[in-house]
């Protein structure tokens, strides 16, 4: 749940508060309708600043602390970029992918998003530093954080006195389960319906109801569900997931991808965010599981908070 969005229309969605940042997004189906209908949006999280601490060690170092500082210089920035994805993907190679992600796992996915927070909100700084990158990481670099910025152009700052409801996400094996057979079901990718979990819940991660009502870790409204949830719990992941794949099918993919998530979520920043964060899993699976370790932050009027993680 990094942050929230609008949604609108036929059955369009609302947004949750998920994510916006560095993936700050979320979203949210709304209502049918036939004009446009409001949704709503949840906090949305976005990327952090330079905390007080030192700079990410290179792969193979120490482990880096969760509020680790984040480099400003480009060469460092670039150097830290290099190091910690090279050993985020070696762990996530060992981790045996059951159960609870190892602490190595958590701690250099967590740093690795803060990393692309920073970037989406220090452009000239992240273009110098991603000049300095092989070209693989540079364009994973970029995807990443122009998903992020477009996702923060729909972020809303809360009162730090909001509530939020968190909890564990579904392990990312029985979650990869339930896209792949979504796929097999609907034809909707399995890294497009990712993707829109990340945005919209950070994988679950987020219990709380939008401001509007929308629901579940797909956020759905309550009449969008009922159309398209076939009869299913809209806070089982399960349902949720196939709920979504069907709405998607209803309103375009897999011919139209840019169709039918602007159907889900009413805003071209979300659809961009989405199909940029769909790539990155497309290219290499080990993204699935870096994204599924990122957290949940939001962004109020005294700062951003980070709600889960390490």
């Amino acid at each position: 749940m990094e942050e929230r969005h609008d949604h609108h229309r036929r059955p369009a969605r609302a947004l949750a508060a998920m994510a916006l940042a560095a993936l700050l997004g979320t979203a949210a189906c709304g209502d049918p309708a036939p004009a446009a209908s409001a949704a709503g949006r949840q906090p949305a999280p976005s990327p952090t600043a330079p905390s007080p601490s030192g700079s990410t060690p290179p792969a193979g170092g120490t482990l880096p602390a969760p509020d680790q500082k984040i480099p400003g210089d480009p060469a460092r920035l670039a150097a830290a970029l290099k190091g910690t994805s090279a050993a985020l993907n070696a762990a996530i190679d060992a981790w045996p992918k059951t159960g609870k992600p190892p602490r190595d796992v958590e701690l250099l996915a967590l740093h690795q998003q803060r990393a692309y927070r920073y970037t989406a909100r220090h452009p000239e700084v992240a273009a110098r530093a991603f000049a300095r990158l092989p070209s693989g990481l540079a364009a994973q670099a970029k995807d990443n954080t122009a998903a992020i910025r477009e996702l923060l152009s729909l972020a809303h700052p809360i009162k730090p006195s909001a509530t939020f409801k968190v909890q564990p996400a579904p392990p990312a094996a029985e979650l990869l389960g339930h896209f792949k057979k979504a796929e097999r079901k609907f034809g909707v990718e399995w890294e497009v319906l990712a993707a829109v979990m990340f945005a919209e819940t950070k994988f679950g991660r987020v219990k709380s109801d939008s401001h509007v009502g929308a629901q579940g870790p797909m956020q759905f409204m309550p009449g969008t569900w009922k159309a398209y949830g076939m009869g299913g719990d809209v806070q089982d992941p399960r349902d949720a997931v196939m709920g979504a794949a069907n709405y998607l099918r209803a309103s375009g993919a897999p011919r139209d991808y840019r169709r039918a998530l602007y159907a889900y979520n009413h805003s071209r920043a979300y659809v961009n965010a989405i199909l940029l964060h769909a790539r990155q899993m497309k290219r290499d699976p080990r993204n699935y599981y870096a994204y599924y370790n990122w957290q949940v932050f939001v962004i109020t009027t005294a700062g951003e908070r980070r709600l889960t993680g390490p």
